[in-house]
């Protein structure tokens, strides 16, 4: 066999796997057909950010990512929802979710995707048991029962006992081995850029609800001397695509009024990039010699940190059964147990995440001050309160 396990997908989700399971002693294959760009200047950098929630940190640190991303997080201490749906652009119910109330910890840390995969890479160059091609795609996929034979862009095969597709939302393993998928489009789209603003973030994430969808406020480290922002603004399409073709000076106004001011006048501090809002799940996790992690297996609107953080629980869980019993690694009693262990779950979080995006899109007047009474009734139960943290942070899954 040529691998142990072969990962398609070098994002984040496929660079984590090949660190995580390099690091348990796998022999790894990890393929992208796009060369991950490392800098935030440079064409095609992804100038989103990730925040690792608290439960991920082990995760990373087993993989021996964290003490390379650690230096540079930026620590979530503060979850403030915003409700500014009345008539103007103006905070009415202002809620702060402490991190203290549940834990000593941070809720997460924060990190620009562009330096993630600028310290995974370095990573995966520490590791013996990795060969990382980035430049080079999947094309096809034939598997049996004792093994799968992967074929690349370049012209060769591999041959391996596991793959894991951690190819994106278009997933080509998923797609080979006919895994459906269920998808919700929302008629949305999402703006990420990073800003500066005057008054300090304080390390509190600030998710500001109006209409259209969240405008979420992520905390970064100083950029330039100035307090400095991660944001994601998801606003109808036709509406997020008219933003997104402002000159600076006239989207610096919009922006500034859609955050209601909360951290005075805001400065753009990077380019705009611009994606399409959709929820997705596949029918299955898994297939013969498949594993979907990630975006291949599930999507959602990037609220409450959800995304990447339900991707590592993927890979933990993988890893743990691949761990567990190297030698039944990737047949169809492992992969039916990782099936069984993440899918209910995951249909839990996207429907839970598709509910409350729908409900931050609401124009309705009489449907937004309900949502305003809705977030005041729920602060002011601490159980309740207390109980939707802990299920953020994925406690009791």
């Amino acid at each position: 066999m040529d691998y142990d396990i072969v990962i398609s997908g070098g994002g984040i989700a496929g660079l984590t796997a090949a660190a995580a399971f390099a690091s348990s002693g796998f022999r790894i294959l990890c393929v992208d057909p796009t060369p991950p760009v490392m800098d935030s200047t440079s064409e095609g950098a992804d100038l989103r950010t990730t925040a690792f929630l608290q439960p991920a940190r082990d995760f990373l640190h087993d993989a021996g990512l964290w003490e390379r991303l650690a230096p540079y997080a930026t620590p979530l201490e503060i979850m403030r929802i915003v409700d500014a749906g009345g008539e103007k652009p103006e905070p009415r119910v202002v809620k702060d979710f402490e991190s203290t109330d549940i834990s000593d910890e941070p809720f997460g840390w924060n990190l620009p995707n562009w330096l993630l995969r600028r310290e995974m890479v370095a990573r995966l160059r520490e590791l013996a048991h990795v060969d990382f091609r980035p430049g080079t795609a999947t094309t096809s996929l034939f598997t049996r029962e004792a093994e799968a034979r992967v074929g690349l862009s370049d012209g060769t095969r591999a041959r391996c006992r596991l793959v894991i597709a951690a190819d994106g939302r278009n997933s080509p393993m998923r797609e080979a081995a006919g895994i459906g998928v269920k998808t919700t489009r929302f008629g949305q789209k999402a703006l990420a850029f990073a800003v500066t603003h005057p008054i300090p973030h304080a390390n509190v994430s600030t998710e500001i609800h109006r209409t259209g969808g969240p405008f979420t406020l992520v905390p970064l480290p100083d950029h330039q001397g100035r307090p400095c922002s991660a944001i994601v603004w998801m606003e109808e399409g036709p509406k997020a695509e008219r933003l997104f073709a402002l000159d600076e000076q006239s989207f610096e106004a919009e922006m500034s009024e859609r955050s209601c001011y909360l951290f005075g006048p805001l400065k753009l501090a990077s380019r705009r990039t611009l994606w399409p809002i959709i929820a997705q799940e596949a029918e299955r996790l898994s297939g013969q010699r498949l594993a979907l992690v990630a975006e291949a297996a599930h999507v959602v609107p990037p609220i409450g940190a959800q995304g990447l953080n339900m991707s590592l629980k993927d890979l933990a869980a993988l890893r743990d059964l691949a761990i567990a019993s190297p030698d039944t690694l990737g047949d169809a009693k492992m992969l039916d147990a990782y099936h069984r262990k993440r899918i209910a779950d995951v249909r839990a979080r996207v429907a839970g995440i598709t509910l409350l995006n729908k409900t931050s899109m609401i124009s309705n007047p009489m449907l937004r001050d309900a949502r305003a009474k809705a977030l005041d009734g729920l602060y002011a139960l601490k159980p309740v309160r207390r109980t939707l943290m802990q299920l953020g942070l994925g406690a009791g899954r």
